[in-house]
């Protein structure tokens, strides 16, 4: 039994034909608006490619980018397809076209449901790469001298700048690492030298983060050094959260500012999966229908459309079969050294006896 069985007049089928040519140009357009996501994505990314840690994060907006690509040339065909589908003899040259047409574009539309759901997903991964990238921008903060390194120091000033942000996890990061170039270290000093031989490894640490970290909006002038020592700074606790430096951690506020991009690109690319999702049930609808009235000879006539022409679990049975004997066709029956049971039966004449037998001639 059909599923979700329909009834078309020839009127209907036109009308149908129209709205999908319609609406297949619009899919045109929703392609483009998934490759633009994903190269914007992509873009947004690679802007702070220097505090992100190598991993598979590019993956959502490349996966976004081909199929937005893939929309645009799938969709263009469908246009192509529905328009000729108005004229049965056109449709005639797509009948064998469509069913494969519509194979692969479901494949598609299940392709943008999965670079959806990646959109969600892509969290974790993110988090983690910028936990590690930011580590090692901090790491490296001071070393403005040493090639491949020596744009880390502005790169990290501009972020804490922009995104109102202190450190990986918070302002505390900055004093587990000598975040001072040793060239600007006064070695005459006591205190210097007092504090390099203090630690293990020989770094200046200090309770201090850079300038950048400073809230400009703050009524007192910034206290970036001696954040710990209250009794260095008149009417000062640093236990209070009234701080004059930005607070939160710029893994936070990174994580923060991607996720709310890739929740907005997510409801998109789900919205232009139902739309797309939409378009491909009315083109099964209009192939079935097409298909029907050719068969039924009447092209003024009635014809009935479906989604599928059996049920769901005949259908499934009937792939699943498909699937289980791909490959077989061409398999050999016999196996190598098995009697052909064929060979022992009986020769037989059917009652008659005398039969002519035809000689060779022989070669002159």
């Amino acid at each position: 039994m059909a599923v979700l069985k329909v009834k078309f007049t020839k009127t209907k089928r036109d009308k149908l034909a129209q709205i999908l040519w319609i609406l297949n140009w619009i899919s045109v357009v929703s392609g483009i608006i998934l490759f633009s996501l994903g190269l914007f994505l992509k873009i947004e990314i690679k802007k702070r490619n220097e505090v992100m840690a190598k991993g598979d994060i590019n993956s959502v907006p490349n996966m976004l980018i081909s199929v937005g690509v893939i929309a645009c040339i799938i969709n263009f065909l469908g246009g192509k397809i529905c328009y000729d589908c108005s004229d049965a003899n056109k449709f005639s040259r797509w009948k064998l076209v469509m069913l494969p047409y519509i194979v692969c574009t479901l494949c598609f539309t299940f392709c943008i449901l999965v670079g959806a759901l990646m959109c969600y997903a892509m969290r974790n991964e993110l988090e983690e790469s910028l936990y590690l990238g930011l580590r090692d921008a901090i790491r490296y903060y001071k070393d403005t001298d040493i090639p491949g390194r020596c744009f880390l120091k502005r790169t990290v000033d501009l972020l804490q700048i922009g995104f109102q942000c202190c450190g990986n996890n918070g302002f505390r990061d900055w004093f587990e690492v000598q975040w001072v170039s040793a060239r600007y270290l006064n070695m005459a000093s006591k205190d210097v030298v007092d504090r390099l031989k203090s630690n293990v490894d020989g770094k200046f640490l200090v309770d201090g983060v850079p300038f950048s970290c400073c809230n400009p909006s703050s009524p007192r002038p910034c206290i970036q050094y001696q954040l710990t020592n209250n009794s260095a700074h008149y009417n000062y606790d640093f236990l209070t959260e009234e701080l004059n430096i930005w607070v939160k951690g710029c893994r936070e506020a990174l994580l923060d500012y991607y996720t709310a991009i890739m929740r907005s690109i997510g409801i998109a690319a789900l919205l232009i999966w139902l739309f797309e999702l939409s378009v491909l049930i009315g083109v099964r609808y209009l192939q079935t229908a097409m298909k029907n009235v050719l068969l039924l000879g009447d092209l003024e006539g009635e014809s009935d459309g479906w989604l599928l022409e059996n049920s769901f679990v005949e259908t499934a049975k009937h792939n699943i079969n498909i699937i289980k004997n791909f490959g077989k066709v061409n398999q050999i029956s016999t196996v190598s050294g098995m009697i052909n049971p064929n060979t022992d039966v009986s020769n037989t004449n059917c009652g008659k006896n005398d039969v002519t037998k035809k000689s060779i001639p022989a070669a002159s």
